[in-house]
């Protein structure tokens, strides 16, 4: 996994991020099962290690430039594990919940989390609507977080059960997600972009954070 772990690396530098050695094994043992897992089980269509430590792991890192203090963090929609594992890995205090309806990529991030001995992070095999009745996940969590999930009022309404008081929700995306920001979602919540690029593509990413108005 060298060509994985000399881009990564690279790429990293251009938003100010140095991984430990520890953080750059534990990523490169990662990307080492998604590819060897895909062969069989078509867990992405990013296949090539070079596009790997970009598309899926500097893009997973970049967002700990825009998340806040937060404790506990669902990750909606996981599929091999972005960004919820190399968050955890980044933060190894964070309490980590990846949701995912496929079984098969919830085998897979069940896998990766005993190879690499994680702590604190769970893979759950559910639809999130489903979840909106589980006592377990109701109104407990700090944040929410999911890359190109669905449209964002949608990923709003399917994330507010799952958060406490305060919590705040994380949209990933590909283009600006400002042009997703109904009068529902602006008159109920604050919310700031985050912007950055991935490096040698040249591609750009956004997240948003929302946090509920306080009510008057």
């Amino acid at each position: 996994m060298k060509k994985f772990k000399h881009h990564l690396e690279k790429s990293l530098k251009t938003i100010n991020i140095t991984l430990s050695e520890f953080q750059m094994d534990r990523m490169a043992g990662h990307a080492s099962e998604l590819i060897t897992w895909n062969q069989k089980f078509n867990l992405t269509a990013i296949k090539d290690p070079f596009e790997v430590a970009e598309k899926h792991f500097f893009d997973s890192i970049a967002a700990t430039l825009f998340l806040g203090q937060e404790k506990s963090l669902v990750d909606i929609g996981s599929g091999g594990g972005f960004p919820g594992i190399p968050l955890k890995i980044m933060n190894p205090s964070l309490k980590m919940i990846m949701i995912d309806a496929s079984r098969k990529k919830v085998n897979f991030l069940k896998h990766v989390i005993r190879m690499l001995k994680l702590e604190n992070i769970d893979a759950v095999h559910a639809r999130v609507e489903n979840l909106k009745t589980d006592e377990a996940f109701l109104k407990c969590h700090d944040g929410v977080i999911s890359r190109a999930f669905t449209e964002l009022e949608r990923f709003v309404g399917l994330s507010l059960p799952l958060l406490n008081q305060t919590g705040r929700i994380y949209a990933m995306k590909g283009k600006h997600l400002e042009m997703e920001m109904t009068p529902f979602l602006s008159d109920r919540f604050e919310y700031k972009t985050g912007h950055y690029l991935l490096p040698f593509e040249k591609a750009d990413r956004y997240v948003i954070r929302l946090t509920k108005k306080t009510q008057s």
